[in-house]
C-alpha cells in the first residue's frame, strides 16, 4: 500500500509538472474543442479550450507501471495495453476532429461506426486475454461465497463491460470536472477492492491512475484550461472495466459507477423515448448533467453533487466486496 500511494503522489507531481507545457503547446497549435450547438447556450463560451488532455493522465501511468510494476507482475500488461490502445484510437478521433476544423468542415472526428469498430477490436482482445490467458471466467456475488462459473459466456460479457464503459464516460465528459472528479474516485474504490483480494499491482495501478487524473482535474476544474477529449474518456473508461474484471468484482462496477451507468442509461432512454412518442422527450436534454442544468443547477453544482453521488456509491460497492 504504501508504494501504491506514492506511485499516485508521484503520478500526480509528474503529471501537474508537466501540465502546464501541455496546455501551452495545445494552444500554440490550436488543438481545441468544439461545443455542441445543441447544448446549453453558456457551454459556448468554452469552444477553443484545448483538449486532448488525456495524454496528461495516459503518459505518467504508462511510464511509473512500466518501471515500478511491469518488471514483477506481467499481468498489468493487459490494462497498459487497453489505456494504450484506446487511448490511441481517442487520439486519432480528437486529431480528425482538429483537421476537420481546420478545413472549414463539421468536426464529427471518426464515424462512429468505425470508431465502435475499433473500440469493440480492443476489448475483444482484453477479453480472450482475460478469459484464455488469466483463466478468468466467473461472476463473484455479494455474500455468495463461491463464485459462479460463466464459461464461454464471460467473453461476451468482458467485450460488453469494456466497451460499455468507455462509452458511458465519454458521455459523461461534458461538465468541467465531472468525467474526471467521478473516474478517480471510481479507480480509488477498485484499488481498495484490490487490496482486499491481495492484488497489489492492481492496486498500484489504480492509485497511480487516480494520481494522474487529480493532477488533470487541477486543470480541468471550473473553468477548465483542458478537456481530457477522447484521447481521456475512452481511455479511462476501457482501463475501468477491465480493472474491475480482473479484481473479479465487475458485478459491482455500476454500484461503483454509478454516475456513468446513470448518463448512458439517460441518452438510452431519451432516444427510446423520443422514438416511441414521435418527438417527446423524457429528459430536458440527454446526457443526464445536461437535464440538471436545464432545470437551474449551476455546473459546479452538478459536478460536485456528482461527486458526492459516486463517493457514496463507492463506499456501498467497497463495502459489497467486503462481504
Amino acid at each position: 500500500m504504501s508504494l501504491s500511494l506514492t506511485l499516485g503522489t508521484l503520478s500526480f507531481l509528474f503529471a501537474v509538472m508537466w501540465g502546464r507545457p501541455l496546455i501551452n503547446f495545445l494552444r500554440e497549435h490550436q488543438i481545441g474543442e468544439a461545443i455542441r450547438l445543441e447544448g446549453p447556450a453558456h457551454h459556448q463560451t468554452k469552444v477553443g479550450t484545448p483538449t486532448m488532455g488525456g495524454i496528461m493522465i495516459i503518459v505518467p501511468v504508462v511510464i511509473f507501471s512500466t518501471l515500478f510494476i511491469l518488471p514483477q507482475y506481467q499481468s498489468l500488461a493487459l490494462p497498459l495495453f487497453v489505456i494504450l490502445a484506446t487511448g490511441f484510437l481517442g487520439l486519432v478521433d480528437d486529431y480528425t476532429k482538429l483537421r476537420q476544423k481546420l478545413r472549414g468542415q463539421p468536426k464529427e472526428g471518426i464515424l462512429p461506426r468505425h470508431k465502435m469498430f475499433w473500440l469493440l477490436v480492443i476489448s475483444t482482445l482484453a477479453a480472450l486475454v482475460l478469459h484464455f490467458v488469466f483463466q478468468l471466467e466467473s461472476i463473484a456475488i455479494p455474500t455468495i461465497p463461491e463464485k459462479i462459473p460463466m464459461g464461454l459466456f464471460y467473453i461476451p460479457v468482458a467485450i460488453f463491460i469494456i466497451s460499455g464503459t468507455a462509452n458511458a464516460v465519454n458521455l459523461t465528459d461534458g461538465l468541467d470536472g465531472l468525467a474526471g472528479g467521478v473516474a478517480a474516485i471510481n479507480f480509488a474504490a477498485y484499488g481498495v477492492i484490490a487490496a482486499k483480494q491481495g492484488q497489489p499491482h492492481l492496486v498500484t495501478f489504480c492509485f497511480s491512475m487516480t494520481g494522474a487524473i487529480l493532477a488533470f482535474l487541477w486543470y480541468n476544474a471550473h473553468p477548465a484550461e483542458l478537456f481530457m477529449g477522447d484521447t481521456g474518456s475512452l481511455a479511462l473508461g476501457a482501463t475501468l472495466g477491465t480493472v474491475a474484471l480482473m479484481t473479479g468484482q465487475w458485478l459491482l462496477l455500476p454500484v461503483v459507477g454509478i454516475v456513468f451507468v446513470s448518463e448512458a442509461l439517460s441518452v438510452i432512454l431519451q432516444v427510446a423515448y423520443f422514438r416511441w412518442t414521435g418527438g417527446k422527450r423524457l429528459f430536458k436534454m440527454a446526457p443526464l448533467h445536461h437535464h440538471f442544468e436545464l432545470l437551474g443547477w449551476s455546473e459546479v453544482q452538478v459536478v460536485q453533487r456528482f461527486w458526492l453521488i459516486s463517493m457514496l456509491s463507492s463506499m456501498i460497492g467497497v463495502a459489497l466486496a467486503l462481504l
